[in-house]
């Protein structure tokens, strides 16, 4: 379960405080899975990293009782004067689990054959995505935290992989995933939210969520 309660998040951007999340309590519990529709700039990426506990609230608790990933396109944990492979054993080793099978998966699911044994840092913004998005999946978590949706690539087979594997997991995980877009919530989620002004509005549909947010956008 993932529990937001009474929680308030805001910035100073230097010359007004931009608020994120204003005293907001609710709850996403194991099966539900959960689209979030939020304008760019608004803290979309905020909300999935208090989620997954790389930031803190400024008031309030969030409660997490399951695993929860980090978030897709996450690189905080990869350092990029190692190889590809030297960075999915070292995870593999954080999380207790076996390196030569999260190297041998990651390896698989990213296909970026030669450069998979060379320093990260050297890679292209695609490349360092989907060597992200490898590592989300080759853990196995309760819930899976997704910013805007799969990694853009225009690598046939990476996608088909990839897509696979994350409709596999997602038979029997959850999926929290924020975005701008509507379509990209469909693919993965019936209930959805809206967050605006600090406050997420919770809907049962997502067509009920997408009407608020198309009338916001058209205001």
């Amino acid at each position: 379960m993932i529990e937001f309660e009474n929680v308030s998040k805001s910035f100073w951007t230097g010359t007004q405080r931009k608020v994120i999340l204003d005293r907001a309590s609710f709850r996403i519990e194991p099966g539900n899975s959960l689209g979030i529709l939020a304008k760019n700039g608004t803290g979309k990426t905020t909300i999935i990293n208090m989620m997954a506990g790389l930031e803190k609230p400024d008031e309030g608790r969030v409660r997490r009782t399951s695993r929860i990933s980090f978030p897709l396109g996450f690189m905080g944990g990869v350092i990029s004067k190692h190889t590809a492979a030297e960075n999915s054993r070292y995870i593999a080793r954080l999380y207790g689990l076996d390196p030569d099978y999260i190297e041998s998966f990651s390896r698989y699911v990213c296909g970026i054959d030669e450069y998979f044994d060379m320093p990260v840092g050297v890679y292209s913004a695609g490349m360092r995505s989907r060597f992200a998005f490898s590592l989300l999946l080759a853990l196995d978590f309760d819930y899976y935290l997704i910013d805007e949706g799969m990694p853009s690539t225009t690598d046939a087979g990476f996608n088909q992989r990839a897509g696979s594997i994350l409709r596999q997991r997602l038979e029997n995980a959850t999926v929290v995933i924020v975005s701008h877009q509507a379509e990209t919530l469909q693919k993965f989620c019936r209930q959805a939210a809206v967050l605006k002004d600090g406050r997420l509005y919770m809907f049962d549909t997502l067509e009920e969520a997408k009407s608020l947010y198309d009338y916001e956008a058209k205001g």
